[in-house]
């Protein structure tokens, strides 16, 4: 985090606790409590910027590239890329190249399609 410590917002509070309920994998929705610390989850009553659980840092976070730059200070835009199927912002694992398997899926059939129409068009 570059610079001083700050409130976090309202709408960044709610993010954190509806990535922390949603994905967080070490959240026990049923107990209410982070599982390897046994304890209530530190994210869940977060006001400042500042130190962060490692787990929703390095995990679960980037699912959420704006928030991930408002908490961090680091840009993220850079690693993010924009599905050519749907033009959705999105953070690729590997050499993913479209956002979802739905729009690989139609970008398939779009390719199948076009090629196809130029066979036909070419045999004439």
């Amino acid at each position: 985090m570059t610079g001083p410590p700050r409130e976090l917002t309202r709408s960044e509070r709610a993010a954190i606790r509806r990535l922390v309920t949603g994905l967080c994998a070490n959240y026990d929705e049923r107990e209410k409590l982070c599982l390897p610390l046994d304890c209530p989850c530190y994210m869940l009553h977060k006001w400042w910027t500042g130190g962060l659980c490692r787990y929703f840092e390095r995990s679960v976070l980037p699912v959420e590239p704006a928030l991930e730059a408002a908490l961090t200070g680091n840009d993220t835009s850079q690693r993010q890329k924009k599905c050519p199927v749907c033009g959705k912002l999105y953070l690729p694992t590997t050499s993913q190249a479209y956002c979802s398997d739905a729009c690989r899926t139609w970008a398939r059939r779009d390719a199948d399609k076009k090629r196809k129409r130029r066979i036909r068009q070419h045999k004439g």
